[in-house]
């Protein structure tokens, strides 16, 4: 990768700063830059948030440019911080159209965004890619034995900048492991008062 500036060069071009000065946004984003701008290595935070987390969506592009998104899903923690510059997930078996890996093969660039709605947090990462089909350790340490699903391959992903985004717009929505979380005790108080009372009425 070319060397930059800043970090989120990667995603401000030349053509991107000059809409924003045309927008009057360029003077929030200059000083963002002066005072640090976006990471570019995996921080304690970034893992801590990863190890939450059972979907992201992975976004690549083929030779002619043109995008593909594709979701992934698995245990939470399945997006996992191999080196301090490094992501790696286990590739489960699906449909089989193989677009991401297609894609990969002839250009490495590659997005991961995920998306926490409870907690109204979301993450941009940029970087690269790569297909990893041979390495069967490292394909045993992405894996989870309680998780049924068969592991294909390793993806690679290669940490180059990355951003946490505001919260503005996010609707909070919760999963159901969330929802038992929240409920479970209101549902045990619940069973606790009925037996109260109906200890009362027999006596």
């Amino acid at each position: 990768m070319e060397k930059l500036k800043y970090t989120s060069d990667i995603a401000f071009t030349p053509t991107v700063k000059a809409i924003q000065e045309k927008k009057h946004s360029r003077s929030n984003y200059a000083r963002m830059e002066e005072s640090g701008g976006w990471q570019y290595e995996v921080t304690p935070q970034l893992e801590g948030f990863l190890e939450s987390m059972d979907s992201f969506y992975l976004s690549t592009s083929n030779e002619n440019g043109q995008p593909y998104t594709q979701h992934r899903g698995g245990p939470k923690g399945f997006l996992k911080v191999i080196e301090n510059n490094s992501l790696a997930f286990a590739d489960f078996s699906g449909n089989r159209q193989y677009i991401t890996i297609g894609n990969l093969s002839e250009n490495n660039k590659a997005f991961i965004f995920l998306m926490d709605y409870a907690t109204q947090t979301r993450i941009k990462i940029w970087g690269t890619a790569k297909v990893e089909e041979e390495d069967q350790e490292l394909m045993e340490s992405l894996s989870d034995p309680s998780y049924k699903a068969r592991v294909e391959r390793s993806i690679i992903f290669t940490v180059e900048a990355w951003d946490m985004n505001c919260r503005q717009h996010i609707q909070k929505r919760f999963t159901e492991d969330d929802i038992k979380i929240i409920t479970t005790p209101l549902n045990d108080r619940i069973k606790e008062l009925e037996n109260i009372v109906k200890d009362q009425n027999i006596n």
